[in-house]
């Protein structure tokens, strides 16, 4: 089961769903979060495997630090558990790892399992995986600002080029496909700034029972879709009809 088809570049996830799955067979939430790790190393080696070069999942946001403590520490440890346990995939696949986010609001031991592994997996030419964490769409453009504003004379006339340039990760390409699971539709403040003219991708599926499949069923449904980005294309027979 492969892409018969050109994949996007960069694919970014907002993975919901763990809370409800664990609840559906009266489990407890952290049982969801562990399940919804498996459904990232499957969801990871496959898009590796295809071609995609970016990969970006939601994997913790600012809004996150509000649950009870006992759960945000929980999500914490199996972070650093994933980390440790999946290094050897990541390596195997040419992944290389990277963290975006106010990181520095994380424990120092979290931030210290995320710099070994994203040294150790620096020389990954497959594919890049990211993973939001302590990450909010509106504090990454507000964070960027505030950069510009502390660099920049307060006359300069500020692009758009020039706020890209200061986000979490200048290097990181737009967003091509942006998916959410659980049946929710909307971005809750990801990747605001840079999902501006991505296609959106929703599905029922929670995100501990989303697999390889369901990943190709939405490249499958991007492949099927025209970008514009605002323009009228040549011979697009939405607004070119061939005459009867």
């Amino acid at each position: 089961m492969k892409p018969d088809f050109p994949v996007p570049e960069h694919v970014a996830i907002i993975m919901d769903g763990n809370g409800r799955w664990a609840r559906r067979s009266g489990w407890l939430r952290l049982r969801g979060h562990e399940g919804g790790a498996e459904a990232v190393r499957d969801v990871t080696e496959a898009a590796a495997e295809w071609g995609v070069k970016h990969l970006t999942l939601y994997a913790f946001s600012m809004e996150n630090w509000q649950r009870p403590q006992a759960e945000v520490d929980a999500l914490m440890r199996l972070l650093q558990r994933y980390l440790k346990k999946e290094l050897r995939t990541l390596l195997d696949n040419g992944v290389r790892l990277q963290a975006i986010g106010r990181l520095q609001d994380l424990k120092a031991s979290v931030r210290q399992a995320l710099a070994d592994t994203e040294a150790k997996t620096a020389h990954g030419k497959a594919m890049t995986l990211r993973l939001a964490l302590s990450y909010g769409g509106r504090q990454e453009i507000l964070d960027g600002i505030r950069r510009l504003l502390a660099e920049s004379p307060p006359d300069r006339s500020i692009q758009q080029e020039d706020l890209a340039a200061v986000l979490y990760d200048p290097s990181m390409p737009d967003p091509d496909l942006v998916i959410r699971t659980a049946g929710e539709q909307r971005l809750s403040n990801f990747l605001l700034w840079q999902a501006s003219y991505a296609e959106l991708y929703f599905t029922d599926v929670l995100w501990p029972d989303f697999r390889r499949q369901h990943l190709l069923a939405a490249l499958k449904d991007y492949h099927g879709r025209v970008r514009r980005f605002g323009k009228v294309l040549e011979n697009d027979p939405a607004v070119h009809p061939s005459s009867s």
